[in-house]
């Protein structure tokens, strides 16, 4: 009975073998598709990356500040100093050492209380930046005659960007007999972009004399400008035969107002004040003449 027993559990135990080991097989990874047998074709056949050749370094790259240069900056010569500032050409058109110019101020016509009169006010220099040769002159003239003309001839040297010293001789040709000064004074460009000019003189016999003018100008645009102008003149003695008193002896205040066709052309109008002071009025009144006057004017300004 036993052996029968045995017999059949031998029998049962192969018969079971086969199901149980195909039960286990459905566990297993799925067969490979038609998809992954083509992934598996195309990377057995993909040649190995040389990564030396396509210039990858595996290694961990390197710090950037100990890294030297792959091409170090050469060292500069005195060739390339010559190519970076070449040496000037000669024969180079410079601008002129010496230089002109040439301006009337007041060209005008004044209307007088019997007819009408000229005056006129100019300046000139010749000359370098530094060094210039100046001419100045002012004047007027009523009724056909010549009441008041000088002519300054000045050294003009400049003490620095804005101001001149100017130094030398004045003739007075009117009024009364001529006479000649010595002159000493300052011109130029005072704060606040005022014009200034500032001169004293020395005559024959002691006599002295200061004249002292000042300018302004406002742009109302860039061709319609105003300008305000002050005059003050002084003497140290009384001269009766011109018409002249110690201390202030006259001040003029005019207000002119041009427009500028160019720089060099500008026709004005303005009106023009004057008072005497002190012997001079008292002269004036002598005479019989206005110690005090206001005219209107009208002329043009020019340069070249």
């Amino acid at each position: 009975m036993k052996s029968t027993r045995s017999l059949l559990a031998c029998a049962l135990s192969l018969g079971l073998a086969p199901a149980w080991a195909q039960d286990h097989s459905h566990h297993q990874a799925p067969p490979p598709t038609a998809h992954d047998h083509a992934s598996m074709d195309h990377a057995a056949h993909q040649p190995p990356v040389d990564h030396a050749a396509m210039g990858h370094d595996m290694q961990a790259p390197a710090r950037a500040d100990s890294a030297a240069p792959a091409e170090p900056i050469p060292p500069i010569t005195d060739a390339d100093r010559a190519a970076a500032f070449p040496q000037l050409q000669h024969g180079m058109h410079h601008a002129p050492e010496r230089n002109s110019f040439v301006m009337f101020d007041r060209l005008e016509a004044v209307d007088l209380d019997h007819g009408r009169g000229e005056a006129w006010e100019a300046q000139a220099w010749f000359g370098s930046d530094l060094n210039r040769l100046w001419l100045r002159s002012e004047g007027e003239r009523e009724h056909g005659r010549t009441e008041s003309a000088d002519l300054e001839v000045l050294y003009g040297r400049s003490v620095s960007p804005w101001w001149d010293v100017v130094a030398g001789v004045k003739h007075d040709f009117k009024p009364g007999q001529s006479r000649d000064w010595a002159a000493f004074g300052v011109q130029g460009l005072a704060p606040y972009k005022f014009e200034l000019s500032a001169t004293a003189y020395i005559g024959e016999g002691g006599a002295t004399a200061a004249t002292v003018e000042a300018e302004y100008e406002v742009l109302l645009t860039n061709r319609l400008i105003l300008q305000p102008r002050v005059e003050l003149e002084a003497f140290g003695k009384d001269d009766a035969t011109r018409g002249q008193g110690s201390g202030l002896s006259t001040l003029e205040a005019g207000l002119r107002l041009r427009y500028e066709f160019t720089r060099r052309f500008a026709p004005y109008v303005g009106v023009a004040w004057e008072r005497a002071y002190g012997g001079t009025a008292d002269h004036r009144r002598d005479e019989g003449e206005a110690v005090e006057d206001t005219r209107l004017v009208a002329g043009v300004r020019l340069w070249f």
